[in-house]
Parts: C-alpha cells; sequence; structure tokens
C-alpha cells in the first residue's frame, strides 16, 4: 500500500510537472509573438539614418511637414550637434523653434528661436526667429488680473523687431500687437487701483492711476485713470490738486468720453 501510494504520488508529480512545462511553453511562445511583432512594427515605423548634412535637413523637413515631431526634432538635433558648421545647421535650429511652437511649448521655443542669433548672428532666419521670439511671449501672456512677466517680454521682443525691421511688413503686426499687451498692462494697474479703492486705500489706488497716466498715455486706459485720480484726491479732499488735475484733463481730453462724469467732480468741489 505504501509502494503504491508512492507511485501515485510520483506519478501527480510528474504530471504537475509536466502540466506547468507544458503552460511555460505555451507563455513564452506567446511572449516570442509579441515581441516578434513588436520588433516588426518598430522595423516598420523605425528612424531613418542619415550620414550626412542634406539628407538629414530633407528627411527632416519632410518629417515636419508630416507632423512627425519626434523624428524631424531627432534629425535637426543631428545636424545641430554633429554639423553645426553646414549650410543647414541654422535651419535645422530654426525648425527646431518651429516644432515647439507647433506642439504649443512656447518656452521651448521661445529659447531654440532665441539660439538662432546667438549661434548664428548672420543667417537670414534672424528676422522670423526674432518675430516668432515674440509670438512665443505673446502665447504666454497671461489675463490682466495676473503677473504680466511674459507679456514685458513679448513688448521688449516686438519693440526690438520693430526698430531693427522697421521696413518688414511684419513690424505693422508687431506694432498693433504691442498696443495690445500694454492696454493689457495698463489694464493691470487699473485693476489694482480698483481694488486698493475696495480696501478703503485711496492713497494706495492714487499711486495705480498715476502709473497709468505717467506711462500708459497711449492705452485705452489713460481717461479712466484720470477720472479715477479725480474721484480720489477729491475723497482725499485734497481740493488743490484736483484743481490741478482738472485742468490737466481739459487740455488732454477736449472731446473726453468721461466728461459728464468730470463735470460732476468738478461741480462737487466746495466754493473758494
Amino acid at each position: 500500500m505504501k509502494i503504491s501510494s508512492t507511485n501515485n504520488i510520483v506519478t501527480n508529480h510528474i504530471k504537475s510537472h509536466n502540466a506547468l512545462s507544458y503552460i511555460t511553453l505555451i507563455i513564452a511562445g506567446f511572449c516570442v509573438c509579441i515581441f516578434t511583432v513588436l520588433d516588426g512594427c518598430a522595423s516598420s515605423q523605425g528612424t531613418v539614418e542619415v550620414k550626412d548634412a542634406e539628407s538629414a535637413f530633407r528627411v527632416g523637413l519632410a518629417a515636419f511637414k508630416d507632423e512627425n515631431y519626434f523624428e524631424s526634432q531627432r534629425l535637426f538635433d543631428l545636424i545641430r550637434l554633429q554639423f553645426p558648421t553646414t549650410q543647414y545647421a541654422d535651419d535645422a535650429q530654426y525648425y527646431l523653434g518651429e516644432i515647439s511652437y507647433a506642439r504649443n511649448e512656447y518656452v521651448m521655443g521661445a529659447f531654440n528661436y532665441g539660439m538662432i542669433r546667438r549661434s548664428y548672428p548672420s543667417s537670414e532666419l534672424n528676422k522670423p526667429a526674432l518675430y516668432k521670439t515674440a509670438m512665443c511671449y505673446y502665447e504666454l501672456a497671461p489675463p490682466a488680473d495676473r503677473d504680466q512677466d511674459y507679456t514685458k517680454k513679448a513688448i521688449v521682443s516686438f519693440s526690438e523687431f520693430q526698430a531693427i525691421y522697421s521696413q518688414d511688413s511684419l513690424a505693422e503686426e508687431a506694432g498693433k500687437k504691442i498696443v495690445e499687451l500694454r492696454n493689457r498692462l495698463a489694464e493691470r494697474e487699473m485693476i489694482t487701483a480698483e481694488l486698493y479703492r475696495k480696501l478703503y486705500s485711496n492713497k494706495a489706488a492714487l499711486v495705480y492711476y498715476d502709473v497709468i497716466i505717467d506711462e500708459f498715455p497711449d492705452t485705452d486706459h489713460y481717461e479712466a485713470a484720470f477720472v479715477g485720480k479725480l474721484e480720489v484726491l477729491t475723497a482725499l479732499r485734497r481740493y488743490e490738486d484736483v484743481k490741478i488735475a482738472l485742468e490737466l484733463y481739459k487740455k488732454r481730453f477736449i472731446h473726453g468720453k468721461l466728461a459728464d462724469d468730470v463735470q460732476s467732480i468738478e461741480q462737487q468741489l466746495p466754493a473758494d
């Protein structure tokens, strides 16, 4: 009985071992199939190997036009690193900026466009690179109620473009962008001034109205800043300063849109 029982145990163990081996083989075979398929896909969609700058740029440009940004970036980086003295190096650097811009990666875009001017100062691509740098900062510029660092950078870049390429057709577009962005900066100051008025801090509000009057006379908020200043000065009972500001307003805004508001403030002044 013991021998028979032992034989049964051995037989069952062998069967279990064979079953496990069979399952292992099935899994191994399945894995081989998977890796074969993946390898085939990688081979069919694999990266193109090139040995010179011209072919690398040609293939990279084709990949860019097909929106295969991963492959085009690889090839343009290859040109930039392995063929930095060829005629294709500045083009490759410019298209790295174009790839970043297409991906909405504007910080990296500004960096890549900026590299054109730093690394290839005589390149014909400096003009579009400078404008696209400004456009990257323009896209990054937030609404008026947030920090305006990128707005200021965009204004500087657009202004630089206008100064260097004043006769270019894009100079006019740069001017329009500057006006828009300066309005945003003035709006930021206006929001802050109004906030201080709500907090009953008229002296602080006056500072921000003066910033608009002194630094942003070309914006849509200029006249409103004057009116806000007049209201604050009246609330502070600084009547002599109100009179001075009134005379200045009348000289600068002969047909002011807010003339009725200003007249109302003037009528509230105490008699001399």
